[in-house]
């Protein structure tokens, strides 16, 4: 009977701990939808370009919000530490929140702010909460790649008080006002991150109250272990060993190459990076920090989708890169658009771990967003351009959101137009038409870019922006995967290639700032992913309802699935098996 009643209680304490854990991660969601419905940014309300998170006494983070991006999330993960190291937890009071944009600190570009916050019972901080956001601007350059140096990209804010006590640090408030484009936005975004914490800090006090807590220590230590067993689990399964894979990118200056080794031990996963391209000349570069965020989040892609995201699971996969390679970049090294690599390493290793797990991994996707910043103004064009325009030229900073295809998976087609890694959502068209002149003349997907294979790839899509007067405009642009389209998987077709160009035909440059003639727009085309599996064994019905969709059309039918279609979208049987029976022979 006595063991009865040990294994009831047991069973029961562990039914707690779960509640506990499903609570606090409740908690941190309804930290950052105060922060989405607080925000002032396009980039934070309409995109969720951010993360939330509550972290123990030790700096762990112990749960994330589902809002949000991994590389946020697990840059924050580890960023806060940082925080610690500057101001120890119990130094702090309530009403105080700490802040910085470091790069190398924390997620990889000046113009993601962290705000730091504790929350408190009684006297005593019992936790840590934490945000992350990307703001419109910055000051510098802006949110582009032209950058030489990290000095140029904008405002550096090491780890310092945002408030103390309750009262906000009024000379660093100033200090940014004084240094960005869009003040009110920025300093508004700034005022929605301590929010957001506090919401979360409010409502952890009510939980601790309800269960009758007086800390989340125990909590912690249980949801970090029991995180990292199972991911233990999930990679003791695999064999054991060393594989590689390669991932080819544009660039700027030159083309990079990406190399990755993963091995697989006992005590987790590593990843290393040697023989990577050395660090641009430019702001493409990721900082370590940024590198493991996406590294360790393809990982859990594939082995931990279910395992809850939190310092032990990402304590399990571990990453190395060359210092000064352009994964590992050093300080001043410019950064500002180091998405744009950072998001292909989700691919990179899939690259690995389709060779340990064959048949589980999705093709190549288009990665990295094209989110271009788009400017106007007397001081934001070519002055010979502007000189007919004096007085005319509305000032104004947009940045916008675009994804193109995910690759074909195993099991399904890929995702159109989503953006993959990151999780961001699309600004729609209307709300940067209301807050500048720009006009969304076009918006669609492209037919034939999704790589073909037994599961298509997700298409790419095309966009013609221009604006309402036809005055000029800057555009800061860095884009990719025109020179080197995301590859299929297992027999699949690479993706549609990029392409960037004036409406009027003449190419843009794939990356830096450029100014939009008078009466011109710019054509933005953005990559489909790779097909998944021999295309020839694609149902045709399948075939037929993409053709029917304007996803393929009836040329790339025939040429790439080998389906003949009648004059009425069906499938003609008989001229589909002579085709597809050309091809294998």
């Amino acid at each position: 009977m006595a063991s009865t009643a040990a294994g009831t209680k047991a069973g029961l304490a562990r039914i707690h701990d779960q509640i506990i854990w499903n609570r606090l991660i409740a908690v941190v969601e309804e930290q950052a939808q105060a922060l989405v419905r607080t925000a002032f940014s396009t980039s934070v309300r309409e995109s969720g370009d951010l993360s939330a998170g509550v972290f123990d006494r030790r700096g762990r983070m112990v749960a994330q919000a589902v809002t949000g991006t991994p590389g946020h999330v697990n840059s924050m993960a580890t960023g806060v530490r940082h925080f610690l190291d500057r101001y120890p937890i119990d130094e702090m009071r309530p009403g105080d929140h700490f802040m910085t944009n470091d790069p190398w600190l924390t997620s990889g570009h000046l113009h993601d702010i962290t705000v730091v916050t504790p929350a408190f019972r009684g006297d005593r901080a019992i936790a840590l909460f934490a945000c992350t956001i990307h703001v419109v601007d910055i000051g510098g350059r802006g949110f582009g790649p032209d950058g030489r140096q990290v000095f140029e990209e904008g405002m550096l804010i090491p780890i310092m008080p945002l408030a103390r006590a309750g009262r906000m640090n009024e000379d660093l408030l100033d200090l940014v006002r004084a240094n960005v484009r869009e003040p009110r936005q920025v300093v508004g975004d700034i005022f929605s991150c301590a929010a957001s914490n506090e919401e979360g800090a409010r409502r952890l006090a009510e939980m601790l109250e309800e269960y009758g807590l007086n800390d989340i220590e125990a909590q912690a230590d249980h949801i970090v272990e029991a995180s990292r067993s199972a991911m233990l689990a999930r990679i003791r399964a695999l064999r054991r060993g060393s594989w590689q894979s390669r991932l080819a990118m544009d660039g700027y200056e030159r083309p990079i190459e990406l190399k990755a080794t993963l091995t697989v031990a006992d005590d987790g996963i590593h990843v290393d990076f040697a023989g990577t391209s050395p660090a641009s000349s430019y702001g493409i570069n990721v900082v370590l920090n940024y590198t493991h965020a996406y590294t360790s989040f393809g990982v859990a892609c594939i082995l931990g989708s279910d395992i809850p995201n939190n310092h032990g699971s990402l304590s399990t996969v571990t990453v190395s890169a060359p210092e000064g390679s352009i994964l590992n970049v050093q300080r001043p090294g410019p950064v500002a658009m180091r998405h744009h690599v950072g998001h292909t390493l989700p691919d990179l290793v899939f690259g690995c771990l389709e060779q340990v797990i064959p048949g589980r991994v999705p093709a190549q996707s288009s990665a990295g967003l094209w989110n271009p910043t788009l400017r106007g103004g007397p001081f934001a064009v070519d002055p010979a351009l502007a000189a007919d325009w004096q007085g005319r030229l509305e000032s104004f900073d947009a940045l916008i959101f675009h994804a193109g295809g995910m690759g074909a998976r195993p099991g399904k087609d890929g995702l159109s137009a989503t953006a993959f890694p990151s999780g961001v959502r699309t600004i729609a068209a209307e709300v940067t038409e209301s807050i500048s002149p720009l006009v969304f003349w076009r918006k669609e997907l492209r037919r034939d870019s999704g790589g073909a294979g037994r599961r298509r790839g997700g298409l790419g899509q095309r966009l013609e922006l221009g604006t309402r007067d036809g005055q000029p405009f800057s555009i800061l642009l860095t884009a990719d995967r025109i020179l080197n389209p995301p590859q299929g998987f297992a027999g699949g077709g690479h993706g549609g290639a990029a392409a960037a160009r004036f409406a009027s035909g003449r190419k843009l440059l794939p990356k830096g700032q450029q100014t939009v003639p008078p009466d011109d727009r710019v054509v933005l085309e953005i990559a489909g992913g790779g097909g998944y599996g021999d295309p020839t064994l694609r149902d045709p019905e399948l075939v037929a309802a993409d053709v029917q969709g304007d996803y393929v059309s009836r040329e790339a039918a025939a040429a790439a699935y080998g389906v003949a279609l009648a004059d009425d979208g069906t499938v003609d049987a008989a001229a589909t098996a002579r085709l597809r029976q050309a091809r294998r022979t």
